[in-house]
């Protein structure tokens, strides 16, 4: 993980902020497109009528190019087309050597303004063009502090690169990786007004901890093994005030895990549950976050075919997102109650691996039998939901890669969302569209439940093969105590990008569900929760 500089303060006229995770700086500045001195000023051009439209934030530029700045853009091919980028070298009057322009797609209707993941992804999108960098001016149309937000965040997340080792965003043996951008300037906006502020203030912090999940996913298996992934929690923990209890596998064994017992005693490196908790002294509702941490997923027994191992890495996204949501609502301060649980296991086969047909008895005493060792997820899932039951949060949310059924469902970029309960589920998709992720709302049809009926067992881990997403919901339904609201997102397709980079999205990990999760944590902090 990379290590950076600590803290610096707000200043009147220039917010910046290093994080450990992430080695981007972010300044708000008063200064006009023209005047601020960096490598490239950032402007968004739109899909007009007929020809492109320079967006609002370019004025400066647009009156260096003597008004034609739309001219030139045209001539240089651009359209205005969404994810589109054009460079030309800037004007007389411009600080700036090079005018980026990045496409926002169509022109809003008259009086809107751009959403606010049309900001996002073409800050991405900029930021991602401007890697090796050192600075980028940024003048897209920023007309509130929510503005500023989503560009200062689309800006961070794209310009984020993996640490392969040597601590500043960049492998030293490789010479084509010139690192990220080093700093992501607003101009034109307001570092004293107090909303601006704090719009800065968020997306830096919430862009550390996405940064902090893709790292984590990133990292090879034989280095991120359960005990270490451990560890990171309690160093996270230990530097921003949060409680931590970590269960081996003695302990494990002594509580009656059977669910994640089960699924890593095939292997060399044994399992961990951690709990790492925030708390608010004046916080009214708790919230119960429990994530999938397989570090590696080999299918156990019941191996997954070639081609199919080389991105299991990946498998323990879930626990990412719900590690990194944790230390965000600290640094945030949210006045709500955040307990996260790291379900973490190695999946390998070995002479001491569970095999097919076995029978777990698992945390809180029901049996499962095991028809897969490949339908791992839902057993270290259901140890913790049962576990996290017994402290009465009044919601839980799970995240996990859990199917490769909700991929073919869905797609790559969509993740889905079940719950026990219709309007939480509602809010649940809600408020990932409020934070820029993709989702769907999926049922849990009564009729598959028979499908898990076990003649050895309470149920088994496996049920009908069509729907099978769905099937992975409704068996960890069965481990929610009565109730207890609770949800459940399949993040199977979005959590690992395995094509190219694509607006804010880089390859690789992509920390799909953090911002979903802080926004619940926010919205429960404001007593809304469906």
């Amino acid at each position: 993980m990379r290590r950076g500089a600590a803290y610096n303060p707000y200043r009147p006229t220039n917010y910046r902020k290093r994080d450990p995770t992430t080695v981007t700086v972010l300044t708000l500045s008063t200064s006009s497109a023209a005047a601020l001195r960096a490598d490239a000023v950032v402007v968004g051009v739109a899909k007009g009528a007929k020809s492109p439209v320079v967006a609002a934030g370019a004025e400066a530029v647009d009156k260096a190019f003597g008004g034609k700045l739309a001219a030139v853009l045209e001539t240089l091919g651009a359209t205005g087309a969404e994810g589109e980028v054009t460079k030309l070298p800037s004007a007389s009057g411009l600080k700036a050597p090079v005018v980026l322009a990045v496409g926002l797609g169509e022109v809003p209707a008259k009086g809107d303004g751009y959403d606010a993941e049309t900001l996002r992804r073409a800050a991405g999108v900029a930021s991602r063009a401007l890697s090796g960098s050192k600075k980028g001016a940024f003048a897209l149309p920023i007309g509130s502090a929510a503005d500023a937000g989503a560009v200062a965040e689309g800006a961070l997340l794209g310009a984020y690169a993996y640490d392969k080792g040597n601590g500043n965003g960049k492998n030293a043996k490789d010479k084509k990786n010139n690192g990220p951008l080093a700093e992501v300037a607003l101009v034109g906006t307001k570092p004293r007004d107090k909303e601006y502020k704090a719009a800065a203030e968020r997306a830096t912090a919430l862009v550390a901890e996405v940064n902090r999940a893709r790292d984590l996913i990133n990292t090879p298996s034989n280095v991120l093994t359960p005990a270490v992934f451990a560890a990171e929690a309690v160093a996270a923990a230990k530097e921003h005030g949060l409680k931590t209890e970590v269960l081996d596998e003695k302990a494990l064994k002594k509580g009656g895990y059977g669910g994640i017992l089960g699924v890593g005693q095939g292997s060399d490196a044994p399992p961990r549950l951690v709990r790492i908790a925030y708390t608010h002294p004046k916080a009214e509702k708790t919230l119960a976050l429990i994530g999938k941490g397989i570090t590696y997923d080999s299918g156990g027994i019941s191996l997954k075919p070639a081609g199919h191992n080389e991105t299991m890495k990946c498998d323990m996204s879930g626990a990412a997102a719900v590690f990194a949501t944790v230390v965000a609502a600290a640094k945030l301060g949210l006045r709500v109650n955040l307990t996260g649980w790291l379900a973490l296991a190695e999946n390998m086969p070995s002479g001491s691996a569970t095999r097919p047909g076995d029978v777990l008895s698992m945390y809180g005493g029901k049996t499962v039998e095991v028809l897969n060792t490949d339908a791992e997820g839902r057993l270290v899932l259901a140890d913790a939901i049962t576990r996290a039951g017994e402290e009465k949060p009044d919601a839980i949310v799970d995240v996990a890669t859990l199917t490769g059924a909700m991929v073919l469902a869905l797609g790559n970029r969509t993740f889905g969302i079940m719950s026990n309960d219709e309007a939480f589920r509602t809010t649940l998709h809600e408020i990932a569209e409020e934070a820029g992720e993709q989702s769907w709302p999926m049922p849990l049809p009564s009729d598959l439940r028979k499908s898990i009926d076990s003649p050895v067992a309470d149920l088994a881990n496996m049920g009908e093969r069509m729907g099978g997403g769905l099937v992975a919901g409704i068996f960890l339904k069965e481990f929610v105590a009565d109730g207890i609201t609770w949800g459940h997102l399949d993040i199977a397709g979005p959590a690992f990008n395995e094509s190219g980079p694509f607006g804010y999205t880089p390859k690789g990990g992509t920390g799909s569900a953090v911002r979903t999760l802080v926004r619940l944590a926010e919205r429960a902090a404001d007593g809304d929760l469906g």
